[in-house]
């Protein structure tokens, strides 16, 4: 490879990488909007413990939006690793409900186009666990 190929795909990945760290400095701030303009109008969202994927901007904001009062989630960065269609992010989440606290980690699959999530698929260390602390949300 070339110095100038490697540049290239330097860059690629620089991009891929800024718009998760930026979605997710906008979600722990808890600026849904800003996080929102990182979302291709028809992503797909893939929930731990969910079987089908939440489909368009609209439907997640919906989801999310129904929720947001009862719970809370901040998402602390370990590593991304990117190129110009998909980035990996390690991420160690809390989440706060109700009185209680639980924290977890999570590998994040995004998939980036024309520079905007278009699918995200996550998966934890304990999906069980996850799936009690968030029940009935």
């Amino acid at each position: 490879m070339n110095e100038q190929s490697a540049a290239t795909l330097k860059r690629s990945s620089d991009a891929s990488i800024a718009v998760i760290r930026q979605a997710l400095d906008a979600f722990n701030r808890g600026d849904a909007q800003a996080a929102a303009e990182f979302l291709a109008d028809d992503v797909e969202w893939h929930e731990i413990g969910r079987a089908e994927p939440i489909v368009g901007k609209a439907a997640l904001a919906a989801r999310y939006g129904a929720a947001i009062p009862s719970w809370e989630i901040t998402a602390e960065l370990h590593d991304i690793v990117a190129n110009d269609d998909h980035a990996i992010a390690l991420v160690t989440a809390t989440a706060g409900m109700g009185g209680r606290s639980f924290t977890y980690r999570t590998a994040e699959i995004f998939h980036i186009r024309d520079g905007k999530i278009s699918a995200r698929w996550a998966f934890s260390d304990d999906t069980a666990a996850i799936n009690e602390f968030f029940a009935g949300t």
